[in-house]
């Protein structure tokens, strides 16, 4: 058969950038000023294909690696990409947790200091406006969100902040942007910061955060990641992230990699990226986001859009997110499904795995059709092929548990 490599290479890079280029060109308007990491120049300088993403001019992918090349270097070393578009906030004041659980559907009171969890903010009719991770500290959240959702995030947010502190709240919000936020990702990211900081990481479990100093850098460390390999999310101070990020890339165990890469690697593990497999018309029980909500919080609700969610908890949905194993031409976002002839929903994302060297979706179709093993088809340019409901994630995870 044909290695995992050899598959990769034989696919020209747009195949697996398409449908972060798709995003990427039309989050951004024709003329506007795209902002800029620090680490812009150094992406450059190291030969990125910059192209506009969500407002900012992010590297897709690097000259010395096809994107199906970083691809695989992630899964079986360590890669080092730039996620300093994210929205960061703080969130500091004694009534913090409550105001957080008044918009997302985080069991944020139980969680223990130090840990942190994916999420959703919802609105009033329980769809999803965003995701975001929140760790939890002893005197504030860290919150990080999508760059493509920053502005009505934060519109989101202060509307409610206000009307929260207009009663007494005790809370407060600051954008962290004196800090960039560097991500190291797969199985060789904890040795290379190991060696780093100089002591064995083994009792830091992931979606755990802690402030560390490496190398004399002061950091925020999260160990978590969205390509479904063991990895760490790094806060640095401004002055410090080219410095930091050189210091990555050092070691022979890491490579750069860009926006393509981290599509495909994010499709592979199952995990949704928000403006295809999740909007605002979409709650997070058709999403399979279920287990975001605490025990405590769909007994008790107290966010928004609760009582659409509790009641589908109850009685069930209508639709369901599914993965699916497509035979012929990749499948991309928009494509019909079809089950007896009968349209029953449409992916929502899709590209070739360069891990299973297997074309690999995922969408929405109703309930009824959405279990494993189920025989469905996809129409690709006007063609329907064969397609298999399939567990996500498509390849197993590398997370590290304590």
């Amino acid at each position: 058969m044909m290695s995992a490599l050899k598959f990769a290479k034989a696919l020209p890079a747009s195949t697996f950038a398409r449908s972060a280029a798709q995003r990427a060109y039309s989050a951004a308007a024709t003329g506007e000023v795209l902002k800029k990491t620090v680490l812009y120049d150094y992406h450059v300088e190291n030969g990125g294909k910059m192209v506009p993403f969500a407002g900012w001019s992010m590297p897709v992918q690097y000259s010395n690696l096809g994107v199906g090349a970083s691809h695989n270097w992630t899964r079986n070393n360590a890669s080092v990409f730039d996620v300093s578009h994210m929205l960061a906030t703080r969130i500091t004041g004694k009534d913090r947790v409550k105001f957080y659980e008044s918009i997302t559907v985080a069991d944020i009171e139980n969680l223990p200091v130090g840990s942190s969890t994916l999420s959703v903010f919802t609105n009033e009719n329980g769809g999803i406006i965003d995701d975001t991770i929140i760790c939890k500290h002893q005197d504030s959240l860290y919150v990080v969100s999508n760059a493509g959702c920053a502005d009505k995030d934060l519109a989101h947010i202060r509307a409610h902040l206000k009307a929260f502190q207009n009663k007494g709240g005790d809370v407060d919000l600051k954008i962290i942007d004196d800090h960039q936020l560097i991500a190291i990702q797969g199985p060789k990211a904890a040795a290379v910061i190991e060696e780093l900081v100089g002591k064995s990481l083994q009792d830091f479990p992931f979606m755990d955060g802690r402030f560390m100093t490496i190398k004399g850098i002061e950091c925020h460390v999260a160990r978590s990641g969205y390509t479904g390999e063991d990895g760490f999310e790094i806060s640095v101070p401004n002055s410090d992230a080219v410095e930091f990020t050189k210091m990555l890339i050092a070691d022979p165990r890491v490579e750069l990699a860009g926006l393509g890469a981290r599509d495909s690697l994010r499709l592979e593990a199952g995990l949704c990226l928000y403006g295809n497999d999740l909007d605002e018309t979409i709650t997070p029980v058709e999403a399979g986001l279920t287990w975001t909500i605490g025990k405590r919080r769909r007994a008790e609700g107290g966010f928004l859009g609760a009582e659409k969610i509790q009641d589908q908890l109850k009685n069930g949905v209508t639709r369901r997110r599914i993965g699916l194993v497509v035979q012929g031409a990749p499948a991309r976002e928009g494509a019909p499904i079809y089950a007896n002839g009968e349209l029953v929903g449409k992916v929502t994302s899709g590209c070739p795995s360069p891990s299973t060297k297997k074309n690999v979706a995922m969408g929405y179709v109703k309930n009824g059709v959405h279990k494993s093993g189920t025989e469905l088809e996809v129409e690709v340019r006007g063609r329907k092929q064969k397609a298999v409901v399939t567990k996500m994630p498509f390849v197993p995870a590398g997370y590290h548990k304590v």
